[in-house]
């Protein structure tokens, strides 16, 4: 499991102070990115060097309590399954111990010209031992 520290800032909510849902889908890009680095992963050089980059397939997202501007917060990553070209990852949004959003997230790896390829083998063992 990965934690990712983020706090609420003024621009992620709407006119209530509350979190934009939308700004959910980016503080768990922000921690499967994270996840990515702290496994020794750099993103700009796995594009650059094999013109492999990522993108959500699909996204199952639960919507459980609102954020609000200020409010301290970390997003835990989980790796659920790896394939040769997958990775579905469970990402959960938290207040302390409350569950605030939760989403199952497929990854799927693209090549230079924007088609399916295979996740680089380094990522996919990396991916795999954490299964």
């Amino acid at each position: 499991m990965h934690r990712f520290d983020l706090r609420v800032y003024y621009e992620d909510t709407d006119l209530a102070g509350i979190v934009y849902y939308a700004n959910y889908l980016k503080f768990i890009e922000r921690g499967r990115s994270e996840w990515l680095r702290a496994l020794g992963f750099d993103q700009r050089a796995l594009k650059e060097e094999t013109g492999t980059v990522f993108a959500v397939r699909r996204l199952d997202a639960d919507y459980i309590a609102p954020a609000k501007f200020d409010d301290a917060l970390m997003v835990l990553s989980t790796a659920e399954a790896v394939t040769p070209a997958r990775l579905v990852l469970a990402q959960q949004v938290l207040r302390g111990e409350e569950r605030l959003f939760e989403a199952k997230v497929t990854l799927v790896a693209l090549n230079a010209a924007g088609g399916p390829t295979r996740l680089p083998k380094p990522l996919r063992d990396s991916f795999a031992a954490l299964v």
